[in-house]
Formats: C-alpha cells, sequence, structure tokens
C-alpha cells in the first residue's frame, strides 16, 4: 500500500491519456475532479491486488458517455460517490476498495475521488489494460463475471440499480440511461472478490500509468524525443507522423464516433492515414492497407511535446505521431476478439497484432 498525491495523479493522468488511445473521458476533468478531494481529504490509498483478501468486495467506478459531451458537461465529483455508495447501501456490505474500469481518460483517476472522499483505498489494477466504448468490454467478462448490480447516477440527484441477464444488456440498459441523463453519468459496477479481481483484471494499471506519465515529465526536462520515450516506455511502434487533415465527428447513440485524416508527412509524405474511432481510436489505415486495430491501443500524441490528442481534442492542423501498441494477451484469444476485434465495430478486417503487421512492412 501507498500514498497517491495530488502531484503524483499529474504523471497518471498523463499515462491515462496515452494508453486511453483516445477516449475514456478527458483525462484533465477526472484528474482535476481526485485533486480537489485529495486537497480536501489528504491523499488516497493505492493498494496492490494482491493485498486483497479473496473474499474483500471491490467495486470499479468510473463515468460512462460520450467523451465530446464532457467538454460543457463537466462532473461535480460527487455523482460517482452517490453511485459507489448506492451500489453498496444494495449489496448490503462495506465494499473494501475501488478500482478503475479501464486504464485510460478519465476513468483511470475517478476512482480516487471514491477513495478519497469515503477513505476507501484504490486496487492497483483495471478491467481493460486500455480503453473501451462498451461496458461488457472487460476481462472479467471474459472470466463470466456479471457486471451487475450496477449503480448510475448524474448530476441532478437522479440514481438507478441495474440487474440485467448478461453484460451486453447492462450496456444497453445503461447506454439508455446515460443518454436520458444528458449523455454522460457516473457508474459503479462490476462488484468483485478480491480473488476474482486477482485473477481476471489487468494488474498494475495505476504504476504502468505513472510510469508513462514519468517518462514523458522527464523527457520534457531532459529536452529528449518524447515520442520515442513514450514508444520506448509503451513498447509502441510510430506507424505515421503527419498533420490532421479532417475531422468527422458526431455525438450518437451516448457515443463520439467519426473519422480523422492525417496527412502523411517525412517518409508519409503523400499518403493518407484514416483513423476511425467510437469514443477510442479503432482502425488505422493507409489506402488498402491496414496498420493497427482493435484491441491493439491506437495513440495520437502531438509530434512535438508528446503529449496525447483525446478524439474529442482532435482539429485540423494540429501534426501528430500516431503510436500503435500491443494489448493485453487476452484480448487476443478468440473469446478476446469476439468481445471488442474488429468484427464487433463492423470492420471486415482479420485482427493482426500489430508487431505483425509493423514486421511485413519493413
Amino acid at each position: 500500500m501507498r500514498q497517491v498525491s495530488v502531484a503524483d495523479l499529474d504523471d497518471i493522468a498523463s499515462g491515462a491519456a496515452v494508453l486511453g488511445t483516445g477516449g475514456g473521458g478527458d483525462p484533465y476533468v477526472g484528474k482535476l475532479m481526485a485533486q480537489t478531494s485529495l486537497r480536501r481529504h489528504g491523499p488516497a490509498m493505492l493498494i496492490a491486488a494482491a493485498e486483497l483478501a479473496d473474499d474483500d468486495l471491490v467495486v470499479p467506478t468510473g463515468m460512462m458517455g460520450a467523451p465530446t459531451v464532457m467538454l460543457e458537461k463537466v462532473p461535480s465529483g460527487s455523482e460517482i460517490v452517490r453511485a459507489f455508495e448506492a451500489l453498496q447501501a444494495y449489496l448490503g456490505r462495506p465494499i473494501r476498495a475501488t478500482m478503475s474500469c479501464e486504464a485510460g481518460g478519465l476513468n483511470s483517476t475517478t476512482p480516487f475521488t471514491v477513495a478519497a472522499e469515503l477513505g476507501v483505498p484504490v486496487v492497483d489494477a483495471d478491467m481493460m489494460g486500455r480503453a473501451f466504448p462498451e461496458l461488457q468490454m472487460a476481462t472479467p467478462t471474459l472470466a463470466g463475471i456479471t457486471a451487475t448490480p450496477l449503480a448510475i447516477a448524474d448530476e441532478k440527484g437522479n440514481s438507478a440499480i441495474i440487474n440485467t441477464v448478461s453484460n451486453r444488456w447492462t450496456e444497453t440498459f445503461a447506454r439508455t440511461l446515460t443518454v436520458d441523463m444528458g449523455c454522460s453519468a457516473m457508474i459503479a459496477m462490476y462488484p468483485m472478490t478480491g480473488k476474482q479481481v486477482k485473477e481476471t483484471c489487468v494488474l498494475g494499471t495505476i504504476s504502468t500509468l505513472q510510469h508513462i506519465g514519468v517518462t514523458l515529465r522527464e523527457a520534457h526536462a531532459r529536452h529528449v524525443d518524447p515520442i520515442e520515450a513514450v514508444r520506448a516506455v509503451t513498447d509502441g511502434f510510430v506507424i505515421w507522423r503527419g498533420k490532421i487533415a479532417d475531422v468527422a465527428r458526431r455525438t450518437e447513440t451516448g457515443f463520439a464516433r467519426g473519422e480523422a485524416v492525417v496527412a502523411g508527412t517525412g517518409e508519409f509524405a503523400g499518403r493518407d492515414l484514416r483513423v476511425a474511432f467510437q469514443n477510442e481510436f479503432l482502425l488505422a489505415q493507409s489506402g488498402d492497407e491496414t496498420l493497427a486495430t482493435t484491441p491493439d491501443l491506437i495513440a495520437m500524441l502531438d509530434a512535438e511535446t508528446g503529449e496525447p490528442i483525446t478524439t474529442e481534442g482532435m482539429r485540423y492542423g494540429f501534426r501528430v505521431a500516431v503510436l500503435a501498441m500491443p494489448c493485453d494477451p487476452r484480448w487476443r484469444t478468440p473469446a478476446g476478439l469476439d468481445l471488442v476485434g474488429p468484427g464487433y465495430f463492423g470492420y471486415d478486417i482479420p485482427y493482426v497484432p500489430v508487431e505483425a503487421r509493423v514486421a511485413a512492412r519493413v
């Protein structure tokens, strides 16, 4: 167990924006929420999954909805606490710890608001190893763990408890409620035992995010190439460099959907890269060539600073480097690909690991 300070959250949020693959909500907003709570109550505690007792109750918390909406509808922080407390009351027993739903964006830091406000620790883990747009897209789903009961709350004071027959139905009903709540809401879900967390979740996530953030910050301080620093620390590959030439973006059915066109520069000059997204970047193609697909991670970084750019933050003229990174091995299994592979999102493209795609181009 160790303390997480206000300053630590700067690095964690920075790393979360990289692994968020453009989605997960603006990490800056989540960081500010958590930092406000930490300033009021003191440091939050981070515990390793190994420190949990097998029968401890753990409940991940986070935001559900379209990241674009959060540019104008900023949460106060009370919503996520209310969702957590509502689920605890429904379950009828104390929750030992909370956890990040995903390793990206706002949802990597929002659990620290719960931790600081209620005095519970955050588990150093998550359920994806990146960000994905739908609730059932979590490693516990692969192990047959149910996402419900789920609590959802909005900024108006509304809340609800959902019970469903499958995690796919959880996504359907919770998404409908989220749209009715203004396309963003806070949730508490996937109640698990400590044993289930240790066996089914991606472990060490928060420490990994902090390490990426520290690496990027130190690259700036030492005036070394931040793109290369991030690439090295994530075992990633720079698959494109260029300038954003077009962004088509819309908020639809509770998601931010669209496509960005990146006109190539340098060795990529004369060609365009098209990056499709549904909250997160899912597919990168140049002409008929596929460079990377979900479930591998695709991140867009500012070409000068290495700072990650979210799907809602992309603008015409930004000069960027596109980074692709290997996903957690569980997503590369047949069951994992059925849940988060290209086919699920409607792309008639076979999944090929990003490292194999890069090797084939050399």
